[in-house]
């Protein structure tokens, strides 16, 4: 008779099954949702119970409204998740991604204290995404204050409308931050009033990805940002020409130290001299490789690797228009000069054919410089040679097809 299949034993030592962890938080959280009165996340329940199914962790929750009104009048909240990640020390979750809420001042509050705690919270979170959600002053003030403390590398507030007053309270929280390093805000209303402030955000804290898509930052505005980034860039590069790296395919030295940095030439000269250099890791890179990369910078100053402005209202038109000029002069001294740049997005931004011939000459010109390649994306509304040779320029995917092996007979 054929033995029977024997059960393979864990080794001594082993981790604990994965799957009574999340089963008891499966319970934990929807005890908390009946005790506060609301809804279980349908996306969270189901992601909890796949994770079961394939015996891994769940490092993402996402929060959504209930799809179907009709089955649950009771709303989604916040707090009953935070509450079960702090009472099962479930120290594995790395995102929480909230999607589409009207977030209260309570759900906020206890958001703002489960950030605040750094090292001593049960959960190292990295990732926060508030996308198209509704937060008034208070809750955006309280906010603001947690992220001066909190261990995110990364924040997300795509869709969610801001005026002037909400955007400081927001801003006031990321000055000075050498932690976060990646910022999205698109589709968030941001004008010409808010480059200034993001300009001074970028210039004295640790951001170096920053995601502004289909917000209205015109020429004055895009200006303001770009400004004290283009300065530092042209005198890093003027002072310490050896930043550059001679191999187009070798990470540049980036900065270890720039403290107190500012869109004034004087203070940039000053930051500039304290500079010093380390090598980074060379690393393969595979998928998401700029956000890889993106997380070894953690220096503040002003200075990005990926700066995206697709969609917002630059042009040669009105007033605004006066200024494109000075803005092309701004961009091609940031192209030409900067080492730390990697990422360049001007789509669906009329720029007209002077500003794209002197990006095109930028480009040449960093190449001929040996800096690092850069990637730069033009909306197509120039002339073909232009657009073609600016494409051609750009740094290309590094994804390559894997031959094939011949299999042996």
């Amino acid at each position: 008779m054929p033995r029977a299949k024997e059960r393979k034993q864990k080794p001594k030592g082993a981790a604990p099954s994965v799957v009574p962890i999340l089963q008891k938080f499966l319970k934990t959280y929807q005890k908390h949702c009946i005790q506060s009165r609301t809804s279980m996340c349908p996306a969270i329940q189901r992601d909890l119970k796949s994770s079961i199914d394939r015996e891994q962790f769940l490092r993402k929750f996402m929060l959504v409204r209930a799809g179907n009104s009709a089955v649950s009048t009771l709303p989604v909240s916040l707090e009953p998740l935070l509450m079960t990640i702090r009472d099962e020390s479930y120290a594995l979750a790395k995102e929480i991604c909230i999607w589409g809420l009207q977030l209260t001042n309570p759900e906020i509050a206890r958001l703002a204290l489960f950030l605040e705690q750094k090292g001593y919270t049960t959960c190292p979170m990295t990732t926060l995404e508030i996308v198209d959600c509704k937060m008034d002053l208070w809750s955006l003030g309280r906010l603001g204050k947690a992220l001066q403390f909190s261990s995110l590398h990364f924040l997300v507030l795509d869709y969610c409308k801001f005026g002037n007053e909400e955007l400081e309270r927001i801003f006031a929280g990321l000055e000075s931050n050498q932690r976060l390093q990646g910022l999205s805000m698109r589709y968030c209303g941001l004008g010409p009033w808010s480059g200034p402030r993001l300009g001074s955000v970028i210039s004295h804290s640790a951001i170096c990805e920053l995601h502004l898509d289909g917000n209205y930052l015109q020429c004055s505005g895009t200006l303001a940002l770009l400004r004290p980034i283009a300065e530092y860039a042209e005198m890093q590069r003027k002072d310490q020409p050896t930043l550059a790296s001679p191999h187009a395919g070798n990470p540049p030295q980036l900065p270890q130290v720039c403290q107190g940095a500012s869109s004034t030439s004087s203070q940039i000269v000053k930051s500039s001299k304290i500079l010093t250099a380390k090598k980074t890791s060379q690393k393969k890179s595979g998928k998401g490789g700029i956000r890889k990369k993106v997380k070894r910078l953690t220096e503040a100053g002003p200075w990005i690797v990926m700066l995206h402005l697709a969609d917002n209202s630059i042009d040669g038109t009105g007033r605004e228009g006066e200024q494109l000029l000075e803005l092309t002069r701004t961009l091609t001294c940031l192209i030409k000069y900067s080492t730390h740049l990697r990422e360049l997005d001007l789509g669906n931004n009329v720029l007209g054919e002077t500003a794209a011939a002197g990006i095109l000459e930028a480009l040449r010109a960093r190449k001929s410089g040996k800096l690092p390649p850069l990637k730069v994306t033009v909306t197509p509304r120039i002339s073909s040679d232009t657009f073609r040779s600016i494409w051609k320029l750009s740094k290309k995917s590094n994804t390559t097809r894997k031959k094939k092996k011949k299999v042996k007979n």
